[in-house]
């Protein structure tokens, strides 16, 4: 057999045909319309693709009128993806959040005072001697962390003598609805939580800043306890006896799997949408796919997808397409 029909053979194989929706992006020549272009990522491919299917999970999960669970990271709230946050405590678009320490003190701390868009590459040595924090590419001034510190202590003293005088230990999620009825401010998602009573639980409280606070207070008040056991079982709780359940999780870790284990107890959310870049590859939940979930029952055989991909430039886009588009 000559190498020119042996080459040819290999390279020019036959295929089956394939039936299916092409692959085509937006045409400009059409003009800018920003609705069409988030549309056309339906045909686009790879995460265009996964992020046109996570539009249409949220649109089914409240066409059926599901429960729907938010869950985020702490990096969310230090940007302004805390927005889109907040308009969905705002406008009950939520039934309940699970979010880390770093969210709660940020939200209050940004009532206080601003951060500021920084640079990644800003010099670690010289922000440490001016007393600024990076947070990615955002500076966050002590001085913030400091306010918070004046502004919180009198509140954990107040729920401490009344802990004190009922014999009921605090939960993490009281102190969060006590710190947004405190702060009585539009602009933080922990005064929607508190105004709407949307429980907003922490499974991580005693991290940053908050954790600082708690182990400050506790020089002052020794038998300090904080009970994270009863919000175990409400956000558990929660779960039993929903018709339907939707999560939107933006990031990973601790928030991830809060909200997968108690949708386990339901045998499982019919619905779920993931944001993040954690990868599959360590066996960790925070990377774990959609269908990993399943195996253990935290999901049911439904809609669900995972876009790889940075939250900050991907929920704001989701949010315009579902929760905040008019109907």
């Amino acid at each position: 057999m000559k190498r020119e029909h042996i080459a040819r053979k290999n390279l020019l194989r036959a295929s089956a045909e394939v039936k299916g929706i092409p692959v085509q992006g937006y045409d400009f020549n059409q003009g800018v319309d920003y609705g069409k272009l988030l549309e056309s990522f339906a045909t686009t491919g790879f995460q265009a693709t996964a992020f046109a299917d996570a539009v249409q999970v949220i649109h089914t999960m409240r066409a059926e009128k599901a429960s729907v669970f938010v869950g985020f990271t702490s990096n969310m709230v230090s940007s302004g993806v805390r927005e889109s946050l907040r308009y969905l405590f705002e406008h009950q678009h939520v039934t309940l959040g699970v979010c880390t320490a770093g969210a709660i003190e940020e939200d209050i701390i940004k009532c206080v005072g601003d951060f500021y868009v920084g640079d990644f590459r800003a010099s670690g040595k010289e922000l440490r001697a001016k007393g600024i924090n990076r947070i990615g590419n955002i500076f966050a001034p002590n001085n913030r962390y400091v306010a918070f510190e004046a502004w919180f202590q009198p509140l954990l003293s107040e729920l401490y003598a009344e802990s004190v005088k009922t014999g009921i230990p605090l939960s993490p999620s009281d102190i969060i609805w006590a710190m947004g009825k405190k702060i009585n401010d539009a602009r933080s998602i922990c005064y929607w939580a508190w105004k709407h009573q949307i429980r907003l639980f922490c499974p991580a409280l005693t991290d940053g800043a908050l954790g600082d606070n708690i182990y400050f207070s506790m020089f002052k008040h020794p038998k300090l306890v904080i009970d994270i056991a009863k919000d175990t079982q409400r956000l558990n709780d929660a779960t039993i006896g929903l018709k339907k359940l939707g999560l939107v999780i933006l990031g990973a870790g601790v928030i991830k799997h809060a909200l997968l284990n108690a949708a386990m107890l339901r045998n499982g959310a019919e619905y779920a949408v993931y944001i993040n870049t954690a990868q599959e590859f360590d066996g960790s939940d925070a990377g774990a796919l959609p269908e990993e979930a399943i195996s253990w029952g935290k999901l049911k055989q439904g809609k669900h997808v995972k876009v790889f991909g940075d939250a900050t430039i991907l929920f704001p886009l989701v949010m315009a397409q579902t929760f905040a588009r008019k109907r």
